[in-house]
């Protein structure tokens, strides 16, 4: 039987000296009931007697007398030098009168209970299933976990508490660790062409949070809002919580169509786009397109999310900058994350905020959840400064574009005129079209149950498509797997 800790609570016990009845039969009653109505378990270790006795403040002997007449009687086991435990096996009359497992009660109709934006959440399907360890082919969104140098970032963490200081330990400035910040906002400058300083750095627990805050911020319910299509789900289920009237707005090769925006919303207070690798097509924005999206937004007063969440892994050209440093009006919110560059569970992102909301971004963090634990980043902070995390970076761009490559080459030998690649030259995934007239969705579900994760394209979209599509991720395996990966796709296509 598998040791449990004690979780009897004391304040349910109530022995009263002046009751008729001794005390050690108060206490006796009181724990087989307890017993008996399922609040204490099969397996669970009750107190040692002294240590129960003295915070009921009674004579050892009096939880002793209670305990020898419910190991008598069968309610409980103790073992030498372990403890008192509840018996798994009760006494048959005990058995016969515990109460059975009370039926979970019928769920209320929710429209009376949440407001109106807590049922358009209740109705959301968020994608936060567990994933196991090793991903199977071809997941989307998960970097090489088991290359994550964890010796490196535990030294870095267990240097951190041999030298803690008290202010790691306490609450924090709810923007973040400043010297975090101070290390971001130079990475960012070097490396996207982000202009910013410390102070307009935002930490926050994801790209996710950083969304919603941006939205929560600078939208109202009923406002026009453009979203990519096919585009990011999250970014889809956020809007629609917050009760924005979405428009979708299709993307070509360029990226983000402004002129169908302006058609179709042009009083849109909310543009949510990733222009470095668009999610899922995986196209690059062009430069005309950023420059007029961001020549509309600062004439309509409209406010750009720009999520720029894997732009460090491109593998061909060069990348172009962020919007945010083309960007003269101050309409743009830049969003960033470490999960897709360390592992998704620190649960560290970041958002850049205009100077002048700065301070209101800092105080709408305080309100959501106060702050990102201190320790993990002031460790991340030495994992930047130490060069540990450009290192790490380098090696995994190499590294994906050698999976790439082998996802490419493996998809043209064995699924020639059964798929086309597209959207190849950056990220941790790629799109694969099917033959005009498939149905993805179909064609996914058929691929998982033979334990292939391929998600449909159609899932993403909000209009029609005109072509179905698979998107493959290829960041969390190796050429092997790929290559075993795509046979069994040949397997699945071929036979329907």
């Amino acid at each position: 039987m598998p040791r449990q800790t004690s979780f009897i609570s004391l304040a349910a016990l109530d022995l009263d000296a002046a009751a008729g009845a001794p005390l050690y039969r108060q206490l006796y009653d009181q724990l087989r009931g307890a017993i008996l109505a399922g609040r204490l378990r099969a397996g669970v270790r009750l107190p040692p007697s002294r240590a129960l006795a003295a915070e009921l403040a009674v004579s050892r002997n009096t939880v002793v007398n209670a305990f020898d007449q419910l190991a008598a009687e069968g309610y409980i086991v103790r073992r030498v030098g372990s403890g008192a435990y509840v018996a798994a096996d009760l006494p048959d009359e005990a058995a016969s009168a515990r109460p059975s497992r009370p039926r979970a009660p019928r769920p209320r109709p929710l429209d009376g209970l949440l407001s109106r934006r807590g049922v358009t959440v209740a109705a959301t399907t968020v994608e936060a299933a567990p994933e196991s360890a090793k991903p199977r082919p071809f997941r989307p969104g998960t970097p090489a976990l088991d290359l994550f140098p964890v010796r490196t970032w535990a030294r870095l963490t267990m240097r951190l508490w041999r030298h803690a200081r008290a202010d790691l330990l306490g609450y924090g400035d709810a923007a973040g660790y400043l010297p975090l910040r101070e290390a971001i906002a130079e990475y960012l400058g070097a490396s996207r062409g982000v202009v910013c300083a410390p102070e307009q750095v935002i930490m926050v627990g994801g790209s996710q949070q950083a969304i919603d805050l941006a939205v929560r911020l600078l939208a109202d319910p009923g406002d026009a809002a453009w979203l990519e299509d096919p585009g990011y789900l999250g970014a889809r289920n956020i809007l629609n919580g917050a009760g924005t009237r979405i428009c979708p707005v299709p993307v070509d090769a360029e990226g983000l169509d402004v002129r169908a925006g302006i058609a179709r919303a042009p009083d849109a207070r909310i543009v949510y786009v990733s222009p470095s690798h668009q999610f899922p097509l995986g196209v690059t924005m062009s430069l005309p397109r950023r420059l007029a999206l961001l020549e509309w937004a600062a004439r309509a007063g409209a406010w750009v999310l720009e999520d720029d969440y894997d732009s460090e892994y491109r593998y061909t050209g060069r990348p172009l900058a962020a919007l945010q440093g083309l960007d003269r009006a101050g309409r743009v919110i830049y969003i960033g994350t470490f999960s897709k560059m360390l592992f998704p569970s620190l649960r560290l992102g970041y958002l850049v905020a205009p100077p002048d909301l700065a301070a209101t971004f800092r105080t709408a963090r305080a309100l959501a959840d106060r702050q990102s634990p201190l320790v993990d980043q002031a460790v991340l902070t030495a994992f930047m400064r130490e060069g540990h995390f450009a290192r790490h970076i380098r090696k995994m761009r190499t590294l994906y574009a050698q999976n790439q490559a082998a996802l490419v080459d493996s998809v043209a030998r064995e699924l020639e005129g059964r798929l086309s690649i597209t959207g190849a030259a950056a990220g941790m995934h790629v799109l694969a079209w099917l033959p005009p007239g498939a149905d993805d969705r179909a064609v996914s579900s058929r691929l998982l149950d033979a334990g292939i994760e391929a998600p449909p394209l159609s899932q993403y979209a909000l209009g029609p498509l005109t072509r179905g599509g698979l998107v493959l991720g290829y960041a969390g395996l190796t050429p092997r797997q790929i290559r075993d990966g795509v046979r069994r796709m040949r397997v699945v296509l071929a036979a329907h």
